[in-house]
């Protein structure tokens, strides 16, 4: 019934644009005094409700009835222009205009950019960072987005570490991230958000719960996207270098040009290294004279150090392509080569210890970009993507050694630290999306997206045998194609709604173990699924500033490639998963006030969650070898809030903060379909979770210090988390109960630019007191340390 309403009101909506009376075009460009684009400007006529926004070039297409008006535009940064105009039917309509900057600046939280206000007017729960604050620090993408509502890292240990990121409540494989819109799924570890520098994005942009179909995806925590510029610039060069605690090294240039003739190119390149060899506190298994005896005290806490965690990445993306043709806003072809190395320190446990167990591998993808704004009639948009991704992983395990924490060895005449291999994985992946909007009036727009991408992967080995958690013999597949249908009205810039359908489709091919604990003895499974989903989102401005949104969508989520077929190594896949269902609702409330140099934002979300078939990672442990290992766990409830409040004082100080509190339990009853043996688990909080957390910043700065244009910047940020169970709560003696502790970190920075940013240095220091920090399992991460980097800036 509810899809049936939801066609019905958009044949009856559309039939009545039909009879519309008839409208003509007012259309433009918007430009600064410095002639640079100013996208996504919001242009009406004052006292109607005809508008529109600029897009990426600054054009603008605006349709309204003949007549005498007033032009606004409008954007963030600039000062306000308005004129009186008349459209004349039959005539060639043309305003183009330049804004003035702004001699004040609003509440960074809200309109810290363009791209960003237009993602918090959207009618999905959606925030947005404007990364651009965050290019002179050290930062990662990962570490950027922990600051925002909802958001939670965490990480196994330090640089390249193994990473999740948490988005109310969900974690890892319900979160996706695209760049630009487009999928990640399968990029490799060079490309995981924790290796990729802060400065790769102009923005991040992350939609909560319910996704738009735009997206093509079927993640139930949300989506995060990662956005870069894409602005025309005639030349431009951005670099950096940055050295910290544990031999850390760091750096990243990106630079292009775009000629006259709308002919682009551009190259961007980051590398990350780094010891990691920093001290952790656990107790040691010491090895007697005779090399055969151990002798283990768990009281007897150790401070060691970690000597086997080397990591390096290395990527270059090259584009080269066309801009601003009338057949084409933006073809471009890409080319990106990585490369990792990765020495495995512990196994999913701190206590097991490895002294030459490492990994590494390097991907090579090719893509193309093309995007067309009123493709063949006006109000048709068309953006369509495709990249082949070409993954080799190398997994080598072959040490007949135990270690112990002080990197004491013990022959064990047995090859293999954790399960004995030296294996090579080749990962292919085809993706592909398109997306076609269509925009009738100002007021109708049809969204229609399609995404295809397959799987397949193929594993030998050097030695006999292959990994007890997988068979090589067995090849991995999986082809999945999800379509998306929306409608969008939006009759006025108070309000707007959306109402969508997709369709998801799965076919995996892959090991299935026959054994009761799900390791050895394989067979072939072969396994196909569908599923429908539909939603709808709608926001209101309830008075000027303050604004609601609402939305809910019935999801999917299809099992990933690591949670079908493990990884090889560390992660035992399972083929016959079932894809996750669930109710998802969000509720929004934010308020911006302004008065004089004060600005104040307030925002809080409502978030519940029914999802059913939850995909649960868990540990186990078969003949001394520990793993990793996902089940479907019958139904989750989550329900949370978060609160976030930001304070601006004119452009010299800023603090804020967001508050999180996510309740997620298992609400499976009984323990197996069609009997009465209720759960031990029923109604318990899910374990290994954090379920409060809290971060807080501040900065002071001051503009035209010693000179005109140098900028000196003081910053501040927090974090805390309470504590939560690493078990479940009532399974177990609870005196011995295991919990990952209440701990809060801090952190500093100071920066100064000069010349309007041309050159920067910056200097931080991260977990200021040497607090010991978990995040997974009880892996302990880095102690106090220390980072530098410097920075130059050119472009026009």
């Amino acid at each position: 019934m509810i899809k049936n309403g939801i066609l019905i009101l958009i044949a009856v909506i559309y039939s009545a644009s039909l009879f519309a009376q008839p409208r003509t075009s007012l259309s433009g460009k918007v430009v600064s005094t410095d002639k640079s684009v100013i996208d996504f400007a919001t242009v009406y006529l004052k006292g109607t409700q005809y508008g529109c926004t600029t897009n990426e070039q600054g054009i603008y297409h605006l349709h309204a009835p003949a007549g005498k008006y007033t032009l606004i535009i409008s954007a963030v940064g600039f000062e306000t222009y308005e004129k009186a105009i008349e459209i004349v039917p039959n005539e060639r309509n043309k305003q183009t205009v330049v804004l003035k900057p702004s001699v004040t600046e609003l509440d960074e939280v809200v309109v810290t950019s363009t791209g960003v206000n237009r993602v918090k007017k959207s009618a999905f729960n959606a925030v947005a960072v404007d990364t651009k604050e965050l290019h002179n620090s050290t930062k990662s993408l990962s570490e950027a987005l922990s600051q925002l509502p909802g958001m939670k890292l965490r990480e196994s240990g330090g640089v390249g570490s193994d990473m999740q990121l948490m988005l109310d409540g969900f974690s890892g494989k319900h979160v996706k991230v695209f760049i630009d819109g487009v999928p990640q799924e399968g990029a490799g570890t060079a490309f995981d958000l924790n290796n990729i520098p802060v400065n790769f994005a102009e923005r991040i942009e992350v939609y909560k719960g319910v996704v738009p179909v735009g997206f093509g995806t079927d993640a139930l925590g949300g989506v995060i996207n990662i956005v870069t510029n894409k602005k025309r610039r005639n030349w431009f060069l951005d670099a950096s270098y940055s050295y910290g605690s544990f031999n850390t090294h760091k750096s990243y240039v990106n630079f292009g040009q775009t000629f006259k003739n709308g002919l682009m190119y551009e190259i961007n390149a980051f590398q990350n290294y780094s010891d990691n060899d920093y001290y952790i506190d656990n107790y040691i298994t010491e090895f007697g004279e005779d090399g055969i005896t151990e002798s283990t005290d768990k009281n007897k806490i150790y401070h060691v150090k970690r000597f086997n965690d080397t990591f390096h990445n290395e990527a270059v993306i090259g584009k080269i392509g066309i801009m601003d043709k009338t057949w084409a806003d933006r073809l471009v072809f890409s080319f990106n080569y990585s490369h990792f190395y990765k020495e495995i320190q512990t196994g999913v446990y701190q206590y097991v210890v490895f002294g030459q167990k490492h990994r590494k591998g390097y991907s090579f993808v090719p893509s193309v970009e093309y995007r067309k704004r009123n493709l063949l009639i006006e109000g048709l948009d068309i953006s369509a993507t495709a990249n082949y991704n070409h993954n080799i992983t190398h997994n080598i395990d072959t040490a007949a050694y135990k270690y112990n924490w002080l990197g004491d060895k013990k022959y064990t005449g047995t090859p293999g630290e954790q399960s004995h291999q030296n294996n090579e994985s080749k990962n292919t992946n085809w993706n592909g999306t398109f997306t076609a909007n269509y925009r009738i009036g100002e007021a109708h727009t049809f969204t229609l997206n399609h995404v295809i991408s397959t799987f397949h992967r193929t594993t030998r080995s050097y030695i006999s045998g292959s990994s007890k958690l997988s068979d090589f013999s067995i090849p991995k597949k999986t082809r999945k194609n999800i379509t998306g249908l929306s409608y969008r009205y939006m009759p006025s810039d108070k309000w707007n709604i959306s109402a969508f359908t997709k369709y998801y489709n799965q076919y995996n091919e892959g090991p299935v173990s026959q054994n009761s604990d799900g390791i050895g003895n394989y067979t072939t499974l072969k396994k196909h699924l569908s599923s429908l989903g539909y939603g709808v989102a709608g926001t209101y401005f309830i008075i000027k500033d303050l604004q609601a949104k609402l939305s809910y969508e019935k999801a999917y989520r299809l099992p990933t490639t690591e949670e079908l077929f493990g990884d090889e190594d560390l992660e035992a896949g399972k083929a016959d998963l079932k894809p996750e269902r669930s109710d998802n609702f969000n509720l929004n409330l934010s308020y911006a006030y302004h008065i004089g140099k004060h600005a104040i934002y307030v925002e809080g979300s409502l978030i519940y969650r029914d999802t059913k078939d939850y995909i649960k990672r868990g540990l186990s442990q078969v003949s001394n070898m520990s793993f990793g290992y996902y089940e479907n766990h019958g139904r989750v409830k989550t329900k949370g809030y978060n609160i976030s409040l930001r304070y601006n004082y004119s452009r010299w100080f800023n603090i804020g903060g967001t508050f999180n509190s996510m309740n997620a339990r298992d609400e499976e009853k009984y323990r197996a379909g069609g009997t009465q043996q209720e759960s031990l688990t029923y109604g318990q909080r899910i374990p290994n979770q954090p379920y409060l957390y809290a971060n807080f910043d501040a900065s002071f700065t001051w503009h035209d210090l010693f000179a005109k244009g140098n900028v000196l910047t003081l910053g501040y940020d927090g974090y805390y988390q309470h504590e939560f169970p690493l078990y479940w709560e009532n399974l177990g003696d609870p005196t011995t109960k295991i919990r990952v502790p209440e701990q809060i970190s801090h952190n500093l920075s100071i920066g100064y630019s000069l010349k309007g940013g041309r050159y920067n240095l910056s200097f931080e220091c991260r977990n200021l007191t040497n607090a010991k920090l978990y995040d997974n399992f009880s892996l302990q991460k880095a102690g106090r340390a220390f980072y530098g980097k410097i920075r130059v800036n050119f472009g026009k």
